[in-house]
């Protein structure tokens, strides 16, 4: 199970290099990332190495930040494995709120960063699938 940062911060310029500048003061690595935009304010979502101390110093800076579960899926990088790994949740009947893509570093292999409401029990059916999850 991977743990996620989502930093509610206002939509200005500047304000993201703000943020990966405060992580990287910590040391804190960012293994993938996805971003919206709003009027006024955004959300950043975001995978890093330390959450805990990423959103401790998030907010020690002003930040409005939430930790959350979130299941990463290693996919293969040819054509069709998304649709397959979504087929199979559709197929299970699980919704998927939002999902962005990191590397895996030590496999080089693509990972499906996705956010669900029983990210245990999608977790273990996925893992059922066959398919392998971080």
């Amino acid at each position: 199970m991977l743990k996620q940062i989502s930093i509610y911060a206002e939509n200005k310029k500047g304000a993201l290099e703000h943020i990966t500048a405060i992580l990287l003061k910590e040391g804190i690595n960012i293994l993938g990332s996805m971003t919206e935009d709003g009027a006024d304010f955004g959300v950043n979502r975001m995978v890093v190495s330390e959450p805990d101390k990423a959103k401790t110093a998030l907010e020690a800076e002003g930040y409005l930040v939430s930790v959350k579960d979130v299941i990463g899926v290693e996919v293969e990088d040819k054509v069709g494995n998304l649709n397959s790994l979504l087929k199979n949740l559709l197929e299970m009947n699980i919704n998927v709120n939002y999902l962005y893509l990191s590397f895996n570093r030590q496999s080089g292999l693509p990972i499906m960063v996705f956010c669900t409401d029983d990210v245990w029990e999608v977790e273990n059916a996925v893992k059922e699938r066959g398919f392998r999850t971080l």
